[in-house]
């Protein structure tokens, strides 16, 4: 945080405020690295479900599940936010839920296939609610130009909570199975490592963030849900006039399908064609945050000398790469250095689709902005993990093949991010500030009026 400048943040901002912003990146990464990455996921197949050949379509298809309930609820949520003020008071609600869902997958043994399913679809549900409001607040604390290195922070310190939860965990199944101890008993411990970590880490982001939004709504108008759905509404009519946002939308929906394929299966690939034992996965995730940190930090200043447009594709080429050569791996080390460049290509891409969705939101609907990019994002968590989960099962457990079917996913995000123009979306996004309250917008940019 020392190298990160005061310059880059936005008036009455501190550093410190930017760090508990930052520690929830921390907080929840051991959520995605132990629970749908490194452990839970194999552990499901293999164990819970007794590797049957439906294990692998029913962990995609509870993930799938999760991200429709989000898809269909996180746009109203995020206007609701935006109406009341209220992404903090939601972020607590959110945070808690997945804390207390995530320590009720210890309870999930071998054959426990309904309760492990309904734990995981609540726990993954309540992570990413948490995930669209913390991205919220991302334009409130850093100045425009600078979005992608404060984005950067938050990805480079998640990684690293990442890293703390996978390698306590790692160091209580290294322990227990040199007791002889089966998975059944280590890794509901895991989860409730996972848990713990999560509910107080985030403590630190609830002392230090500040709520800086005002309720936009007034007394004699409606409010609640049926406000929320009406500006939901409004949104979508409005697609046209913020044609680049809507064109980012697409594109991520394409190269996330990618993302969420490697997040959610690729402990399992790496079990069930390269023959992994748990100790490996994880020691291999391990490696792959450290890349990932690396990639946030460094990739952060990077795609603020670049431009988030450039920065984005240049990752989506290495995920290319990267899936070419998991697909060719016929032993460990090839796929290690597929794990690499992944985790060099995870930080780098989620901070840099995140900044720009940032820069093209407008200011005073930022919320329900990322709600919609939450949207799109959900929705890649059904097509990829789907995808993979329905190409393993009609090809009888054909995980290259599989893996395969997930590169297409970034060649097309690829292709699809040429239609985004930073520059007309950004004044796409002033032009809506200026309609929506253009007195508060003077104060703020009296230079707009001129001319």
């Amino acid at each position: 945080m020392a190298l990160l400048k005061q310059s880059a943040l936005n008036p009455g901002v501190r550093k410190r405020e930017v760090f508990g912003w930052a520690m929830y990146d921390f907080a929840n990464s051991g959520y995605t690295t132990v629970v749908l990455t490194a452990v839970f996921s194999a552990y499901f197949v293999g164990s819970v479900a007794g590797g049957e050949s439906w294990a692998t379509l029913a962990w995609t298809g509870a993930l799938a599940l999760s991200s429709l309930i989000v898809m269909l609820t996180m746009p109203a949520i995020g206007a609701y936010a935006d109406l009341r003020a209220a992404k903090k008071r939601l972020l607590v609600l959110s945070t808690t839920g997945c804390v207390v869902a995530t320590a009720a997958l210890a309870g999930a043994g071998p054959s426990d296939v309904a309760w492990a399913l309904v734990a995981i679809v609540l726990s993954n549900i309540f992570f990413t609610y948490g995930e669209a409001l913390i991205a919220a607040f991302l334009p409130e604390l850093a100045r425009e130009s600078r979005m992608g290195s404060v984005s950067g922070w938050g990805w480079g310190l998640g990684y690293f909570g990442g890293m703390l939860s996978l390698g306590l965990c790692l160091w209580y199944v290294i322990w227990a199975q040199g007791e002889g101890l089966p998975a059944s008993h280590f890794v509901p411990v895991t989860m409730l490592i996972t848990a713990g970590i999560f509910g107080v880490s985030s403590l630190v982001t609830f002392a230090l963030l500040r709520e800086r939004a005002i309720p936009q709504f007034k007394p004699s108008e409606q409010s609640g849900f049926i406000a929320s759905m009406a500006r939901l509404q409004r949104t979508w009519r409005e697609a046209r006039t913020f044609q680049d946002f809507s064109a980012l939308l697409v594109c991520s929906v394409a190269y996330q399908a990618g993302i969420s394929v490697v997040i959610t299966l690729a402990a399992v690939y790496a079990a069930e064609v390269l023959g992994f034992q748990q100790t490996e996965t994880m020691m291999l995730i391990f490696l792959v945050n450290i890349a990932a940190a690396l990639g946030a930090f460094g990739w952060g200043h990077v795609q603020d000398w670049i431009g988030h447009r450039l920065a984005l594709g240049v990752t989506l080429v290495g995920w290319i790469l990267m899936t070419v050569l998991a697909a060719l791996a016929t032993g460990p080390t090839l796929f290690w250095v597929a794990g690499v460049i992944a985790g060099l290509c995870m930080g780098s891409s989620q901070s840099a689709g995140r900044a720009l969705a940032g820069v093209l939101a407008p200011e005073k609907r930022r919320a329900e902005f990322f709600g919609l990019w939450m949207f799109a994002v959900r929705l890649s968590a059904i097509v990829g993990p789907l995808t993979y989960g329905m190409v393993t099962w009609l090809t009888d457990g054909n995980h290259r093949l599989a893996i395969v079917s997930t590169g297409l996913f970034f060649v097309l995000g690829l292709a699809l991010l040429r239609r985004v123009n930073v520059e007309r979306g950004i004044a796409a996004a002033v032009a809506a500030n200026l309609q929506t309250d253009p007195a508060d917008q003077h104060r703020r940019h009296p230079e707009a009026s001129i001319g």
